[in-house]
């Protein structure tokens, strides 16, 4: 289920000098700001929770992930070129599971790896809250990918409805109101990390159970109706 010239094509598309500006700017950004506070604060566990939960995972891994997995199908659905991959002799579900892992693997590296730098400068890994956090952004890397690799397959303004979902559901709703955080990616992979770590500092409302089913059936059902939608969209072409 992986094509090496559709991963190339995705990769070179994600890649290109404008979508890596934008990949790059937000985990310069948490390393600036885990510095910043780590030379006015020191080495304070706190601290590093509330930077690495409210900012890394809230914020910077939903973003990445928006741009990663709408970015590896949606501009070329919008411009019309699908067409032509879709004509290659390459079956539909390899298209979608290539994109996804490449989506999957961008988001990783862009969440994951400036989590772990960020953790270690605010507090060295104590309590393992930058390995928590860091697996934490790893598993949801996964799920946002797959959320929002379907949703360049069903708009035209992936980006922008992308966009509202992390700032304002995950970002805002996800963090700070109750009954929203149950139905957060951000929440699931906090109940990881809260597995991981040390001491009582990182919490999530959902239970490690509850938060792995979750991850497990949003990744798995929108890869699946990503390729229904794809499916659609190759009979129409051929209509």
């Amino acid at each position: 289920m992986y094509d090496p010239t559709v991963a190339r094509l995705t990769y070179r598309a994600l890649l290109g000098r404008r979508r890596a500006l934008i990949l790059f700017a937000l985990p310069v950004l948490l390393i600036v700001i885990a510095a910043a506070v780590r030379g006015f604060s020191g080495a304070d566990d706190q601290v590093a929770v509330d930077v690495l939960g409210g900012f890394a995972l809230a914020t910077m891994v939903p973003i990445i992930g928006v741009i990663a997995g709408t970015g590896a199908i949606g501009p070329e659905i919008d411009d019309g070129s699908v067409v032509y991959l879709l004509s290659k002799p390459v079956k539909r579900p390899t298209i979608i599971s290539t994109k996804l892992i490449v989506a999957i693997a961008v988001t990783m590296a862009f969440s994951a790896i400036p989590t772990f730098i960020a953790g270690m400068i605010l507090n060295g890994n104590g309590q393992q809250i930058a390995v928590a956090h860091t697996i934490a952004a790893l598993v949801a890397s996964i799920t946002y990918a797959a959320i929002f690799l379907l949703l360049g397959t069903v708009t035209r303004h992936a980006v922008v409805f992308g966009l509202v979902y992390a700032l304002v559901w995950e970002a805002l709703f996800g963090s700070l109101v109750a009954g929203a955080r149950t139905l957060s990616v951000q929440q699931w992979s906090l109940a990881v990390a809260q597995k991981i770590g040390e001491g009582d500092l990182i919490t999530s409302d959902v239970g490690l159970p509850t938060a792995t089913v979750l991850l497990v059936i949003v990744t798995v059902a929108a890869t699946w109706y990503a390729g229904q939608k794809l499916r659609s969209l190759t009979l129409a072409g051929e209509e």
